[in-house]
């Protein structure tokens, strides 16, 4: 039986943010796409309703699995480099590649999701690059606070589902926030519900934020 489920429904344009606040709003459950920062509690997939919630890897207590150890193992042959987010024509055109796999909520643009300008960005945004060769596959943006990161989105080349790069990116992702002494990984929303956003889910220890309730083991 769910507990008692708020109707939570709020935003905000928040110019700059500091890394510790930021660190305070994600705990609460909010997440945010350029300037604008948002939180919801309830959500629509397939024509049902579905209760949201926001989920968080402990990283201190991280630890790769043995299923997370074969995907990092798949793909030892790419190439992976980090640095500061930019928008830039490879990129564009693999994510008008990454697009072909939607049928329905197809994103429109990168700008959907990281704001039209990035000098205008509100915090410190890292871009993970991975190549096969001198092949761009896979893109993800990470969000840096005082303590935590937040996966803000992910792209890759269809052609390289077999790789698993989604997953692959986020556990790049979470090897270099431990590597930093970051305390939390944020992946995001999922729901209670199967939905989309279950893969999330798959990440231990894996916590999640049930509104009145504190975090608590998923």
């Amino acid at each position: 039986m769910l507990p008692e489920w708020p109707e939570v429904n709020e935003h905000s344009y928040l110019n700059q943010i500091t890394p510790t606040d930021l660190d305070a709003l994600l705990a609460e459950g909010w997440r945010h796409f350029g300037r604008l920062f948002f939180r919801y509690s309830i959500t629509e997939f397939e024509g049902e309703q579905c209760h949201v919630m926001p989920l968080r890897v402990s990283l201190v207590d991280w630890h790769v699995s043995k299923s997370e150890r074969r995907t990092l193992r798949k793909n030892t042959d790419l190439k992976v480099e980090w640095g500061a987010a930019q928008y830039t024509g490879e990129v564009v055109t693999l994510f008008e590649k990454h697009k072909e796999r939607f049928t329905e909520n197809i994103p429109e643009s990168l700008s959907s999701f990281l704001g039209e300008d990035l000098d205008e960005y509100p915090c410190e945004l890292r871009q993970l690059n991975v190549y096969d060769g001198g092949r761009l596959v896979a893109v993800s943006y990470l969000d840096k606070g005082a303590h935590s990161v937040s996966s803000v989105y992910a792209i890759f080349d269809p052609e390289y589902s077999r790789r698993r790069l989604g997953i692959y990116t986020m556990l790049l992702e979470m090897e270099y926030a431990k590597g930093l002494g970051m305390l939390y990984y944020y992946s995001g929303y999922s729901t209670i519900e199967s939905s989309a956003y279950d893969y999330k889910k798959q990440f231990k220890p894996q916590l999640c934020y049930l509104w009145r309730h504190p975090w608590i083991p998923l």
